[in-house]
């Protein structure tokens, strides 16, 4: 009888023996895995509770600084129609100066060619002639 070593064996209890510490290896891995996914969900929990507590202050923030920027939107709306007013009236007073302008004009010539002509007249009376 021959006894000889069967080499078979061995490569099935290595191939095992392999499986197994891969298995190991994937178990370690999935249960640091599922630590830090607890510790994920934890903080994630405590993000939630945080933006909870946040989220009625910062909607009513936002809810007055919207309040804010429509009143100005109608300041700035109201100044608007205002400024328009103002140069309106600008505008006829400019055209009233310049009527206004245009008729005294003539007026003041003529007042003081009567002047002249007065001044003459009474020099010439009262025997102040200098010519």
């Amino acid at each position: 009888m021959s006894t000889s070593f069967n080499w078979s064996i061995v490569l099935d209890v290595g191939v095992g023996v392999g499986v197994l510490l891969v298995g190991l290896g994937v178990l370690i891995a999935m249960i640091a895995l599922a630590s830090t996914f607890k510790r994920l969900n934890r903080t994630l929990d405590t993000v939630d509770n945080q933006m909870e507590s946040l989220g009625k202050p910062v909607t009513d923030t936002l809810t007055h600084v919207n309040g804010i920027a429509e009143t100005a939107d109608t300041a700035v709306a109201r100044l608007s129609a205002v400024t328009s007013s103002l140069e309106q009236v600008a505008g006829a007073f400019a055209e009233t100066t310049d009527m206004m302008k245009k008729a005294v004009t003539p007026s003041i010539v003529n007042v003081g060619a009567t002047l002249t002509g007065v001044s003459t007249s009474l020099r010439r009376l009262f025997g102040q002639n200098h010519e």
